[in-house]
This record gives C-alpha cells, sequence and structure tokens, in this order.
C-alpha cells in the first residue's frame, strides 16, 4: 500500500476505522454497515465520474 492511500492525520476516516465496535448492539453494527454500504456506493459514484471526466479530458488534448 502506497503512503497515499493511507487516511491522513484528522481523517474522519480514520476516526471510523479505528472506533471500537465491541460496546456496540447488533441492531447498531447493522446500522452501521448500511451507513458504510452507502457511502462507500456514493464514493464509488464519484469515483466514476472523476474517471468520466478524465477520459474526456485526455481524449480532447489528444485530438
Amino acid at each position: 500500500m502506497d503512503e497515499e492511500d493511507l487516511p491522513r492525520p484528522g481523517d474522519p476516516l480514520e476516526a471510523v476505522m479505528k472506533t471500537d465496535l465491541d460496546p456496540f448492539s447488533v441492531h447498531e453494527l447493522e446500522a452501521r454497515v448500511r451507513m458504510l454500504e452507502a457511502e462507500t456506493e456514493r464514493t464509488r459514484a464519484k469515483l466514476a465520474g472523476a474517471k468520466d471526466f478524465r477520459s474526456a479530458a485526455d481524449s480532447l488534448f489528444k485530438s
């Protein structure tokens, strides 16, 4: 894993990754999974859009 792939200090994702899950109930863990899955989908959609934009820009400048 490259250093740039690691969470930045103070990054909210880092706090999520370090959260102690032991105190959570099954219901809370299921809700957390749903929330994280929704965020993953939102992130994937943004990534796809960014790739499409970059591809379009690359095509424009190659012409």
